[in-house]
């Protein structure tokens, strides 16, 4: 049965101090790139027509019964550990809320939707090349079941940008995604800045109110709302890891309270295993490097910590904290076992669980098409034909898959075995930037979407395989 259109108006609860209303950019055309059906019939949207669609999420005429004004939230945050007072919603905003299939309330957020008060001195525009770029990330993370937003719309807006890291003047366009939640650690940052403990408590309440109500059952839900948001960033990072992923810009504006993964600039997914694989060409010293991910989110979410201090106790806050790494290690191996097609052990920690990063990282077998073809107990037939034949061969990697056949699989590993993307010689679904790059080379030099459109198919196809091994 489809779910029906829900609205909620839930953040103007707040109050105007979390917030600016504004007035979306006009744009000289709209032209619809991408909407995403699959996340439309979770919000009950997916009957619009695309006149209704361009309408709502390129023109921004308000959704029925729904926030009447766009917001541009405001918010601080840490930029590469260095304090911003300056931010807020420069060139995005709230523009409605709704309860989801999951009864969760969601919000559609803007990327490229013009300036507003936080813009300083930014054109609060998106290229279109960024724009599909984040469609693309959030595809393949969705498929390999990463807690992440979901690209809606993308829509291509007819104006002329300059910037200094693409070739200009570049195409524009206006994204809108779909997200369980704006609230940034940013923004509880700005109250701290301001020393506003009122509305620190204020925010506190509606994100439990509205994002983690098994708070309230706790006695001292202050504390009960910061663990479980420490659980949630966690298992995101995990979840990055397990899926090679390298965000590029770990700031705190960057990380909400429900630790889903959102507003992807500079990232990549790893070739091979690299530790000191970084993402963004501007982090000279490396310090988003994908091996220094889980360290970035855990010294974020202790920045979330001090903005709680005036609610409960410090000592109380570092023992939470200090349930990160734990957390983060337990899902990490639960996603890697399941990846693998492994039955998992339990709270016992799993030997492979190191072997298996160890070797990769001294191999450079690539990343995703390892855990392809290693799923569902390293199948000899498969390792022979893979493009990671060679690595295969090594006796660091010999080791490694000796110890993966004595593991029990998954009970529905054959599906996933005779399934018609898994036959031997087949090649992993990734993104790697070579890949990202000649799909936008069709965009640039010939308006040609056919190889998007079909790398969106494919991923989603790649997505219902993974399942097979989490069902």
């Amino acid at each position: 049965m489809p779910h029906p259109y829900s609205p909620s108006t839930q953040h103007l609860n707040l109050g105007e101090v979390f917030f600016d209303p504004v007035e979306a950019a006009d744009f000289p055309e709209t032209i619809l790139r991408y909407r995403n059906q699959t996340a439309a019939k979770t919000v009950g949207l997916e009957e619009l027509s695309d006149e209704e669609w361009l309408s709502h999420f390129g023109r921004f005429k308000p959704l029925p019964d729904n926030l009447q004004q766009p917001l541009a939230l405001r918010y601080h945050g840490h930029q590469f550990r260095n304090y911003n007072p300056e931010l807020g919603d420069g060139r995005g905003f709230l523009f409605a809320q709704m309860i989801d299939d999951k009864d969760r309330l969601l919000d559609l957020g803007t990327k490229g939707s013009g300036q507003t008060p936080w813009s300083r001195a930014g054109d609060g525009r998106l290229t279109l090349k960024g724009g599909v770029r984040e469609v693309l990330a959030t595809e393949l993370l969705t498929a390999l079941g990463v807690n992440t937003s979901k690209s809606f719309s993308l829509i291509e807006t007819g104006e002329r940008l300059y910037r200094n890291d693409e070739p200009s003047p570049a195409r524009s366009s206006v994204l809108v995604r779909l997200n369980h939640s704006h609230i940034r650690i940013g923004t509880f940052q700005r109250l701290l800045y301001l020393k506003d403990h009122e509305n620190i408590e204020t925010l506190v309440n509606y994100a439990i109110e509205n994002y983690w109500p098994e708070a309230k059952q706790s006695d001292n839900p202050v504390l009960a709302f910061y663990k479980l948001v420490v659980n949630a960033v966690a298992k995101m990072g995990a979840q990055w890891f397990v899926a090679g992923f390298v965000h590029g810009v770990l700031n705190t504006d960057n990380i909400t309270i429900t630790g889903e993964s959102f507003d992807y600039g500079p990232w990549r997914f790893l070739p091979n295993l690299d530790a000191d694989f970084t993402a963004a060409y501007f982090d000279h010293s490396g310090l988003y490097a994908f091996g220094r991910q889980p360290d970035a989110l855990q010294w974020n979410l202790a920045r979330l910590a001090e903005c709680l201090i005036p609610l409960c106790d410090i000592d109380e806050l570092k023992s939470a904290i200090e349930g990160y790494s734990p957390i983060f290690e337990a899902e990490l191996q639960k996603l890697t076992l399941k990846r693998l097609g492994l039955k998992d052990v339990g709270s016992e920690p799993h030997p492979l669980i190191p072997l298996y990063y160890k070797t990769l990282q001294a191999s450079d077998a690539l990343f995703e098409q390892a855990f392809f073809d290693l799923a569902g107990g390293a199948k000899e037939e498969r390792l022979t034909q893979s493009p990671n034949a060679n690595y295969y061969k090594t006796g660091e990697m010999g080791v490694l898959i000796t110890n993966i056949r004595k593991c029990e699989t998954l009970p529905n590993i054959d599906a996933y075995l005779d399934h018609k993307l898994t036959k031997p010689g087949a090649k992993a679904t990734t993104l790697l930037i070579d890949e990202v790059e000649d799909i936008w080379s069709e965009i640039a030099e010939k308006d040609d979407w056919s190889a998007f459109e079909n790398k969106i198919e494919q991923i989603r196809e790649y997505g219902k395989l993974q399942n097979l091994l989490t069902a």
